[in-house]
């Protein structure tokens, strides 16, 4: 890891698959997608509550979590594993563990994924979303002062537009700046000083600090852990450079709830310490169900994509196609709120993997045009930035209070599944803010469905290739649990979607376009958790185990066979497109 930086006081911040883990052709549905694959031993992650975490199939690079990091070190290391890397973030550490390790009842774990992406081909360009003026904004101003946001992303490159407010943790190894330009892009939403648009395409905080904290090489490829490292730094750094906001555009489809996902855990811990996280809700719309993980965890800001059709009114202002809806797979409504997310103008890498290959979506010499969820929630964190730049005493759940009270509700929005409260009102909040006492509600998130014990049991199970305690567990599960497994795991809504339409669907670099419902058909869905033929016989129906774990074509094919194996959890093909972590 490296810092380094420029920060000063500002009171006054595909082609081919071979070639996809390369440089994208085509991307779908929005600003980039990364995608976390399996390649590890444990062929699901293990949240060990009820009954030993064990790893099987050889040694595993995994997130281990527990009641404290140095006993879950402790643990590790008398389980004959190596500790790599300690993450007091959530109570863990990144270990090495041996094929058959064997932990006690109460920790989980979970295998790293590496990542990879899947794109399409720019559209046609568009006018430019006002995202200033659709906030309630003037086109020019100066909010933002005193604050840092932490942008969790691929970089950012020294660019004028944020000459002495720029500071660089690098987690990756591969240095400070931004080889692939989806970092740059974002922190030109939330902060860009206008200097070289004379005004045009300011950030949302122009005045604002960023903190950037690279996750990802040049190509745009992150891991679990390498993210899960970034937040540590984010959290270990938090007083150094006063970070008060955390920008994470980012999904994942990790099968764990949100109650044990080692990456919600750390996300919420950040909340809890006074960091407004900001999250996106996806690319995976219109229907309903589709909201992503992180977005879907209660105690978050999720934010939605508005489309202002390049107008500065509002009532022509809609929920664009490709953001995700609530409610989630635990009831949860979600977004939070829509933000401009269509057509936003960002700052552009010089030399980026983006400025190279989408010459189409540049604007000028020093900006770039994207669509996607992302957009919608870096504009969120600049909008929290001007708040807390404004009334820098407020907590997180108050920031929250404040956007989504002051939301507007015209037309479409509203629509709650789709705009939560509705569109981002910027002007509105910081007149709340200066006018009244606003409340401190901390949102209080709900038990696992049917009890942590026996839900991860089963998990468990289906690490460790028991169908006997698969059966067992499955069984144990009250009606509301194997609803939500069945809606989580296995239901086509949403996931007999495809991975592309879930992570980044329907978006691309200038343009709205979609194709993930023709994507599904080709491949995941025909293939992987999704089929309608697996649904039917695995997580939905209640004879689950009679007619799937207990049969041995099925077992050959799915869970335990080589082939499937080789073409799902760690193959590129079922890589490409399921477990994501993808930058939304």
């Amino acid at each position: 890891m490296t810092r380094r930086g420029t920060m000063t006081d500002q009171t006054d911040r595909t082609p081919s698959r071979e070639a996809a883990r390369r440089a994208p052709r085509r991307w779908v549905g929005g600003i980039t997608a990364l995608l976390v694959t399996g390649g590890l031993a444990a062929l699901a992650p293990v949240a060990s509550t009820g009954q030993p975490a064990v790893v099987d199939g050889g040694t595993a690079t995994v997130v281990v979590t527990g009641p404290g990091t140095d006993a879950t070190a402790h643990q590790v290391r008398v389980a004959g594993g190596e500790v790599t890397a300690e993450l007091a973030l959530v109570d863990g550490v990144v270990a090495k563990l041996p094929a058959g390790a064997s932990l006690p009842s109460g920790y989980t774990v979970v295998p790293d994924r590496a990542v990879a992406f899947a794109s399409e081909e720019p559209g046609e360009v568009k006018k430019s979303a006002l995202v200033r003026e659709t906030l309630g904004l003037a086109a020019t101003g100066d909010e933002g002062a005193g604050v840092t946001v932490a942008l969790v992303d691929t970089g950012v490159a020294e660019v004028a537009e944020l000459d002495g407010r720029l500071e660089h943790i690098d987690v990756t190894g591969t240095g400070p700046g931004d080889g692939f330009g989806h970092g740059t892009y974002l922190a030109g939403v939330i902060a860009a000083s206008g200097v070289s648009s004379q005004g045009r395409y300011q950030g949302v905080a122009p005045r604002a600090r960023i903190l950037d904290v690279k996750v990802a090489d040049d190509t745009g490829a992150t891991s679990l852990i390498l993210v899960l490292q970034g937040l540590q730094q984010v959290a270990d750094t938090a007083k150094q450079y006063g970070t008060s906001v955390v920008n994470l555009s980012l999904v994942s489809d990790s099968p764990l709830p949100y109650q044990v996902d080692p990456l919600n855990r750390a996300l919420r811990t950040l909340w809890n310490r006074g960091l407004t996280v900001v999250v996106p809700s996806g690319n995976t719309g219109p229907a309903e169900g589709t909201v992503n993980s992180p977005g879907t965890d209660p105690g978050l800001l999720t934010a939605g994509g508005l489309a202002d059709a390049s107008t500065a009114s509002r009532a022509d202002d809609s929920v664009t196609a490709f953001s995700g809806r609530g409610p989630t797979d635990q009831g949860v409504s979600k977004p939070d709120l829509v933000a401009p997310g269509a057509h936003v103008v960002g700052l552009l890498a010089p030399g980026s993997n983006i400025d190279l290959t989408y010459p189409d979506a540049r604007v000028g010499d020093a900006h770039v045009r994207a669509s996607g969820t992302s957009a919608s929630a870096a504009v969120t964190s600049g909008a929290v930035a001007g708040i807390l730049s404004a009334s820098p005493r407020l907590r997180p759940d108050q920031v929250k209070y404040l956007l989504t009270r002051t939301a507007y509700q015209d037309g479409e929005l509203a629509r709650v599944t789709g705009a939560g409260a509705g569109g981002l009102d910027l002007r509105a909040a910081l007149e709340l803010a200066r006018t009244s006492k606003i409340p401190h509600t901390p949102t209080s998130t709900s038990p696992v469905p049917g009890g942590p014990g026996r839900w991860v049991a089963l998990t468990d199970a289906f690490a460790r290739g028991d169908k006997a305690a698969a059966t067992q567990a499955w069984n144990q599960l009250n009606p509301a649990a194997r609803s939500w497994a069945a809606r989580s795991w296995a239901a086509l809504n949403p996931a007999a979607r495809s991975w592309a339409a879930r992570s980044w669907a329907a978006t691309a670099w200038g343009d709205d376009q979609t194709s993930g419902e023709e994507w599904a058909a080709r491949s995941w869905a025909a293939r992987s958790w999704a089929g309608d033929d697996w649904a039917a016989r695995s997580w939905a129906g209640d004879d689950w185990a009679a007619r799937s774990w207990a049969g041995d074509d099925w077992a050959a094919r799915s869970w335990a066979g080589d082939d499937w194996a080789a073409r799902s959890w760690a193959g590129d093909d079922w890589a490409a497109r399921s477990w994501a972590l993808a930058w939304n």
